[in-house]
């Protein structure tokens, strides 16, 4: 997830982000070191699977560790975006895909954690392609198999998460 543009959040989701962070940098990594140790006290490592299983765990969690420092270094914490007619990075945007209605909020997967929104970032092609518009417009974009799909925006709402 390195990545190193700017990322729009709530207060509300930055909290929630930096207490896990300070969790997992925390008593989190301070557990797991007490496993591997408890595990590398059993004996031979090699057929150890108490070991591998908590140095597995110690990976996972080290990535998500750097991936929160990353995403948090580079937040815009901010109100969420009154809805104006306009698609904005932090809008819940309905739209009609396909012939169906779909939908969804624009920005980062962080920011909507628990919901049942789906989440689209503004750097992914419908992302992109939405940016901007208005009520009403339309646009195409580009899906990863090339073939170009229409989407055409039908509402935009102040998200609430």
């Amino acid at each position: 997830m390195a990545e190193t543009s700017q990322t729009w959040l709530t207060q509300d989701a930055y909290d929630r982000l930096k207490a896990e962070l300070d969790e997992l940098s925390g008593p989190g990594r301070r557990e797991i070191a007490a496993r591997i140790e408890a595990a590398r006290e059993e004996g031979d490592l090699k057929e150890n699977g108490g070991y591998h299983a908590a140095k597995d765990e110690q990976g996972k969690m080290e990535a998500r560790i750097r991936d929160l420092e990353e995403l948090l270094k580079h937040a815009t914490v901010a109100e969420a975006p009154k809805a104006s007619g306009v698609v904005e990075i932090g809008t819940v945007i309905t739209a009609e895909i396909f012939g169906d209605e779909e939908r969804f909020l624009l920005g980062n997967r962080e920011l909507a954690d628990g919901s049942d929104l789906d989440v689209y970032s503004a750097e992914s092609p419908l992302g992109a392609a939405i940016l901007g518009l208005k009520i009403g417009e339309s646009a195409s974009y580009a899906a990863p198999n090339g073939k170009q799909i229409e989407v055409k925006v039908l509402g935009v709402d102040t998200y609430a998460g």
